[in-house]
Formats: C-alpha cells, sequence, structure tokens
C-alpha cells in the first residue's frame, strides 16, 4: 500500500531540507512541497488563491497516488491546523493509502537562529515562534528537530513510516 507522508511544522523547523533528503531515501518516492504552489508574484493571499493552491495541491497529490511509479508520497507544507490538512485530505480521490502526519519541531532559541542563519526577517521569526504552540495540538508524531541533523530527522521519519 502506497505511504503519503505529510509533513508540517512551522516556518524554519527544517521540512524543506528535511523532505528533500527524504524523498531520496526512499525508493520510488515522489515529494511536492506545498510553497511550490504559492510562488507567484505577487505573493497575493485571498479566498480565490487559498481555493486555487489547495485544488492544485490535491490534484497533484491525488495523481501521485494513483501512479503506480511511487510507493511515498512526501507532502510538505507549513499546515497549522489540523482542518486545513483534513480539508485537503477530503479533496483526494482514493483511500488507497496509509497516512503518516509528521510535525516537525523544535525549541524557540533553536528555530531564532536557523532563522537568522536564513536571512528572514524579523517579522517571519516572530510568526513562526507564535504559531510553535499550534502544532502542539495537532494529532501527529512530533519530532523535535532542535538537537538533530538533517540525517537523523530522516532516520526518525523512516522509523515512524517503517
Amino acid at each position: 500500500m502506497k505511504k503519503l507522508i505529510v509533513v508540517n511544522g512551522s516556518m524554519g523547523v527544517g521540512k524543506t531540507s528535511t523532505c528533500k533528503n527524504l524523498y531520496k531515501s526512499l525508493d520510488r518516492s515522489v515529494w511536492l512541497d506545498g510553497d511550490w504552489c504559492w510562488m507567484m508574484n505577487p505573493w497575493t493571499i485571498n479566498k480565490d488563491t487559498i481555493e486555487m493552491v489547495e485544488k492544485n495541491i490535491a490534484y497533484l497529490l491525488n495523481n501521485y497516488l494513483t501512479n503506480p511509479a511511487f510507493d511515498y508520497i512526501i507532502f510538505s507544507w507549513v499546515l497549522h491546523r489540523e482542518d486545513i490538512l483534513n480539508d485537503l485530505l477530503e479533496r483526494l480521490h482514493t483511500s488507497e493509502y496509509k497516512l503518516y502526519k509528521i510535525t516537525l519541531t523544535c525549541s524557540e532559541e533553536s528555530l531564532r537562529d536557523r532563522m537568522l542563519f536564513d536571512h528572514r526577517s524579523l517579522e517571519q521569526i516572530n510568526n513562526s515562534i507564535d504559531r510553535l504552540q499550534l502544532y502542539q495540538k495537532m494529532q501527529t508524531n512530533k519530532i523535535d528537530t532542535s538537537e538533530l541533523g538533517i540525517e537523523e530527522t530522516v532516520e526518525k521519519i523512516i522509523k515512524v513510516i517503517s
């Protein structure tokens, strides 16, 4: 059975770096970063663009899930509320997969250091820190990346999905 691995977490916790390595570690895998669907100029968040992005994500996930070339479908995005993920999952046309929900988290200090290193703005850093608490309420497997490198984080995810 296919495995849909949803990796969420606040900006700066390491979703992109982790998933970039995770999909390379799993044979017959594909990775979709939800942020790719938001690469637009100007970056406009309104009802129409939100609906478009969610439809595009669902379309891609549906195609990956029904393509026999893939056993692992990795989807990463901030997904700070359970209802956003549930709405996306309801748009999937198949139930022939096993779902793994994994939240990457870290300490405020670690998050601040990482985001400063990535030259993120103070506003982005504060928004990300403010959202950290939202992820603790979600029904997901939590992995604290504060003291972990990318490869160690990937190993922990592989243990969860094995």
